[in-house]
């Protein structure tokens, strides 16, 4: 196989990969970034709504980071980590203001100072925007800004594996060219995934087809935990029936839900915040409305934009606007737009401390959604997650650049000759089970058992369902056997990593009995600090799920009710 010798190797080229990737390369580390897709495809071009900041000088006059804080803390139902809560906080501002200045435009207030809008659980308006293709603009920028020297980017390559040697120390990754299928061995010091999320485990989802959890399964087979892994997190408006997110901007701008017969409902689910609470009170508010015969032909519920008027709509929410007019034929400045909620965020990840670090194997990073800081605890506020991408991207991107200085060459090679056995296996197979079959059942039992709503019953069938179809990875097998872009090669090693995952959020939501932020137990409906106030650990040993725990970090902010 053939081999490339980086300082450190960066997998995903969005947000957190590109700024980690920036920092490691400034003080003149050679780095490789490696992507499914090209840089600016990322999902983390998908961000609409916009990332929020404290700006001294710059926010709302009763603003402050203790309150930023307190928010981040309380959406998380307490589970937050709060000094990494409060390093994100006291970060915001400077993260904004370096965007800023390296080239993105924001919307203005008429002053001329950034402009802020509301998101759900926000004590004060704190979001900064660009329109509504926030991602998109602060991508583009990030991009640019990474396009220099000492960093190589891999648009189109696929990583299947951290190279792991017997210390438990990472030798790199090995990754193919996806046109070519070419293999070869990025040997490295240090790699950060920041491979994103995992919204193709499920049914319905906000997510792209690149987000399947890559990640989340090479670290799981290389020995690190995923922590938090029964937290993922439903965006309450997504569209219906093509679930393209309508941004959390729409209620922000002032857009109401309305059931079937024209009430507001969250008047009686957020008597105080109302359509910005935060996204797992109103994706559970949605279906109880439709649950209850309250929705649309049974299945949506309305988002009313028509009292905002076209003018505004379209400045503000063109983005939104477009995908309900091209996508469910609907005219947003007369009509409401039909919702219904999908799985949009994962809250659980590899498991790293506030540097980015991974404590288990040494040389292991991640950042972004790949990551567990933990900083969104048991449910992620709207316009935290690209500044999580930001600021946290640039905290790992430091360390790795001080872990790689004071870091020794790799003295000894390891072996990567079996990862790539192990994934030739599935185009070498002349019969078994396709891997589309395999995936279809997947995303049902993740969708219908380990959604918005679980229960014991449920998720006990959903685990045996997921382990039975665990087995069935091991006879899968491709029809197409071409050597360029062989799609369908690389669609069942994604298969590889959701099954991976799926297990590990399964067997954590089973045993966490309790309800916390996004995830809600029929069954127990109860937050319970008094057995629940920690975090949750998985490893994949084999076929076996270990579940271990670890305390949650607090500073200032007691468990209180968690009420909006």
């Amino acid at each position: 196989m053939e081999k490339s010798s980086y300082d450190a190797v960066v997998v995903g080229a969005g947000l957190a990969g590109l700024m980690s990737a920036y920092y490691i390369a400034k003080d003149k580390h050679r780095v490789a970034v490696i992507s499914k897709v090209f840089p600016t495809r990322s999902h983390s071009s998908a961000a609409e709504g916009g990332i929020a900041a404290y700006i001294k000088g710059n926010s709302d006059p009763n603003d402050n980071p203790d309150y930023m804080t307190y928010d981040t803390v309380k959406g998380g139902d307490y589970l937050v980590d709060q000094d990494a809560a409060e390093l994100l906080s006291n970060k915001s501002g400077e993260i904004v203001e370096i965007m800023e200045r390296w080239g993105a435009l924001f919307n203005r207030q008429p002053d001329g100072r950034v402009a802020i809008r509301y998101f759900g659980g926000q004590t004060y308006p704190r979001t900064r925007f660009v329109g509504d293709k926030t991602g998109m603009a602060l991508l583009h920028t990030l991009f640019e800004r990474t396009s220099g020297e000492n960093i190589d980017i891999f648009p189109e390559w696929f990583a299947l594996d951290l190279v792991i040697d017997d210390s438990k120390r990472v030798n790199g990754v090995v990754a193919m060219e996806m046109k070519t299928m070419n293999p070869i061995f990025f040997k490295a010091r240090a790699v950060v995934l920041a491979t994103g999320g995992m919204g193709m485990l499920y049914r319905h989802t906000t997510n792209s087809y690149i987000n399947t959890g890559d990640g989340y399964g090479m670290a799981l087979r290389a020995g690190a935990p995923i922590k938090d892994p029964e937290f993922v997190q439903f965006h309450p408006t997504a569209l219906y029936p093509s679930d393209i997110l309508i941004s959390e901007a729409a209620r922000g701008e002032g857009a109401i839900l309305k059931n079937v017969n024209g009430e507001r409902f969250m008047t009686k689910y957020a008597p105080h915040k109302l359509d910005l609470a935060p996204r797992d009170v109103v994706s559970r508010a949605i279906l109880t409305e439709v649950k209850e015969g309250r929705g649309y032909p049974g299945v949506y519920v309305g988002l009313d934009l028509t009292h905002l008027g076209e003018k505004y709509i379209k400045e503000r929410l063109a983005l939104a606007y477009e995908a309900a007019k091209t996508f469910a034929g609907v005219d947003a400045v007369n009509e409401p737009i039909p919702v219904r909620p999908a799985q949009h965020y994962y809250m659980g990840g590899i498991d790293v401390n506030t540097m980015g670090q991974n404590e288990e194997i040494k040389g292991l990073f991640a950042a972004g959604e790949a990551a567990c800081v933990s900083v969104h605890g048991a449910n992620r506020l709207g316009s935290n997650s690209l500044l999580e991408t930001l600021v946290f991207g640039r905290e790992t991107g430091i360390t790795v650049s001080r872990y790689l200085s004071a870091t020794p060459e790799l003295s000894v090679d390891t072996n990567p000759e079996p990862i790539l056995d192990e994934a030739y296996k599935f185009v070498k197979s002349e019969s078994g089970v396709p891997f589309g079959e395999i995936l279809e059942k997947l995303r049902d039992a993740m969708w219908d058992r380990v959604g918005v709503f679980r229960d014991e019953d449920g998720l006990r069938e959903a685990l045996s369902t997921i382990t039975s179809l665990r087995e069935k990875v091991k006879e899968m097998y491709v029809t197409d056997k071409s050597g360029v872009y062989n799609t369908e090669f690389f669609n069942a090693l994604e298969m590889r990593n959701m099954m991976d995952l799926a297990v590990v959020i399964a067997k954590a939501a089973l045993e966490r009995r309790e309800s916390r932020g996004a995830h809600y137990r029929l069954d127990y409906p109860k937050r319970d600090d008094a057995n629940y106030l920690v975090h949750t650990l998985a490893y994949i040993r084999g076929n076996t799920v270990e579940i271990t725990t670890k305390p949650v970090r607090m500073t200032r902010w007691q468990p209180e009710e968690r009420v909006y």
